[in-house]
């Protein structure tokens, strides 16, 4: 599976050029890579955004979504109504090219075909495009959407500007993520915690010193303690903020991590029989004297088993998550379809504020796989 992030105002072009000092070893600049454009019912988007946390793959994928504007009537023009579709083109290696969409064409009976991205005409009046040479790239579009032939672009894809969401592979990414601060190329954000302001204490006028014979005899020791007392300071509350999604990746890494030792440790650690009674050490002589003799019959009372903790209750966020969710498939709405339901924002800001991994608890209720 893999760990995706949105970096925002990037261009394909532009992260693969910085791939090898954002990604360190993840990166294999040898690797041959392609690129696709995947057509998908509008009310889905949501769904292939996070595609990348569904599936296996090796290498980093980019994804960038395109809208036509001016573009509009020449897919009108070939058939289609691009109100009712989302564009999205994808960079991938070519070895995780079956992986990443071989569900959808072995069970959402996906349909492949081919098309070429051309240059907007200069006739459309587009103020900002710019020349590039036609590209022919692999379609792969949801069975209820018509194919098309031709998709027109102001820039080349490598060059189109946006939202570009960046998939890459959990086991590797949780081990760069121990070695720099950063995911995905961007940094966490970190807010420095405000410096204590410790009060200067107000000058006290000294009394007159006594004379020699008036001074009580005081012991070094508690001399040394009081001096030894440390000046309390207070206490500074750190503000309360909702977890960014850049944190909540990189919590997701470093729990990924986790999860990866415990499971090389698990492997590691050797079995234990319980069954076997521990053998005793050998008594010195003098004291086997005093020791009874024990009838062979005698059977030896097996250890008490430790008791299984109780598992922890269900917070409240994911009661009320699951409930929404049940709800839903109780009334029949696809999984897609519930992300458009205006509780669905609150319920998803709620959850990272509480650390709920709300899409793992949405995909398995829901079963999408990739």
């Amino acid at each position: 599976m893999g760990v995706t992030a949105m970096i925002p105002d990037a261009t394909i072009g532009q992260l693969l050029g910085e791939a090898a000092s954002r990604w360190g070893a993840i990166w294999d600049p040898a690797a041959s890579r392609t690129r696709v454009l995947m057509m998908m019912p509008r009310k889905e988007r949501k769904l292939y955004q996070m595609h990348g946390d569904l599936v296996e793959h090796g290498q980093p994928v980019i994804s960038i979504f395109h809208r036509p504007r001016a573009e509009a009537p020449l897919l009108e023009d070939q058939g289609l109504d691009p109100r009712l579709a989302s564009f999205l083109f994808v960079d991938l290696a070519s070895s995780d090219l079956g992986a990443w969409l071989q569900h959808l064409v072995t069970r959402e009976d996906w349909l492949r075909s081919t098309v070429e991205v051309h240059p907007v005409p200069f006739s459309v009046g587009l103020p900002n495009q710019r020349r590039f040479e036609t590209e022919r790239v692999l379609l792969f579009r949801h069975p209820d959407l018509p194919a098309i032939e031709r998709y027109h672009l102001p820039f080349s894809v490598a060059s189109l500007a946006g939202k570009c969401y960046v998939s890459l592979p959990a086991r590797q990414a949780a081990e760069h993520a121990r070695q720099q601060a950063e995911v995905l190329g961007v940094g966490r954000l970190e807010r420095p915690a405000p410096t204590p302001q410790v009060d200067a204490p107000a000058p006290v006028d000294e009394p007159p010193h006594p004379a020699a014979s008036d001074v009580p005899q005081v012991d070094a020791p508690a001399t040394e303690e009081a001096k030894a007392d440390p000046v309390p300071l207070p206490d500074v509350e750190q503000p309360d903020r909702p977890e960014t999604l850049l944190e909540n990746v990189s919590r997701r890494v470093d729990e990924a991590m986790e999860d990866m030792v415990s499971a090389e440790s698990e492997a590691v650690a050797l079995p234990v029989d319980l069954d076997s009674p521990p053998v005793a050490p050998p008594l010195p002589a003098d004291a086997q004297a005093d020791v009874p003799d024990v009838p062979a019959s005698k059977e030896v009372p097996a250890p008490p088993v430790p008791e299984v903790p109780p598992q922890p209750e269900m917070s409240p966020i994911e009661a009320e998550f699951r409930a929404f969710v049940q709800e839903m498939l109780d009334a029949g709405v696809e999984p897609g379809d519930m992300m458009d339901d205006p509780r669905w924002e609150d319920l998803n800001e709620r959850a990272v504020a509480a650390e709920l991994n709300a899409w793992a608890l949405f995909v398995e209720m829901t079963g999408q796989q990739g």
